[in-house]
């Protein structure tokens, strides 16, 4: 119980994809507009890292690994990832067209999201069974979660104030996101 304690703890805050790990920028920085697009995407990514995790592992445990097939894991991994976008690309575009616009081209850019392939990677480099492999997906995807409506919600509350014109759009952004590394690295010492 105590090792999976650590690795939600390591997933969701010390090793944070986004802001320790500087994995799935592009939706960090492109989605993290409104609190409420921000949190649908983050649910989307809980969604695909979840099952890609799940997937991955099993594939790489028991079809990959006994073949000696282990140089196809990129390969197949993005296979995987890009069917399991395709999926909730479907199933949000049906479900709710609103958040469906709201994300535009930045759901499917969750196939090429770098987080998603990077947690299937430390997957297997950290020897993680199926299990353990789901565990630490869930909680890296809860880590983006955070990250993406942390930043939602300080550039909703900025929006309207008075910035230097040379600072405002991605600069203030990008000094945003430093500033949350910095605070992110403050949980470093939670694990040891």
């Amino acid at each position: 119980m105590k090792e999976i304690l650590l690795l939600i703890v390591g997933g969701a805050l010390v090793n944070n994809v986004v802001l320790s790990q500087f994995l799935g920028l592009c939706p960090f920085l492109g989605v993290s507009k409104r609190v409420e697009t921000a949190a649908g995407m983050g649910a989307a990514v809980i969604f695909v890292m979840t099952i890609a995790s799940a997937f991955t592992s099993a594939i790489y445990t028991f079809i990959l690994a006994p073949l000696d097939l282990e140089y196809m894991q990129t390969i197949v991994f993005i296979l995987v990832i890009a069917t399991l976008v395709q999926f909730v690309e479907m199933v949000i575009k049906k479900m709710s067209p609103g958040l469906y616009n709201a994300l535009g081209v930045y759901l499917p850019l969750i196939t090429t999201n770098c987080a998603v392939l990077g947690v299937a990677l430390i997957n297997v480099k950290d020897s993680y069974n199926v299990g353990m492999s789901i565990v630490n997906g869930v909680a890296t995807a809860l880590g983006f979660t955070i990250a993406i409506v942390i930043m939602a919600g300080i550039r909703e509350k900025i929006e309207y104030n008075d910035i230097s014109p040379s600072f405002k759009g991605s600069p203030i952004v990008l000094i945003i996101s430093g500033l949350m590394a910095i605070a992110f690295f403050g949980f470093s010492g939670l694990i040891k």
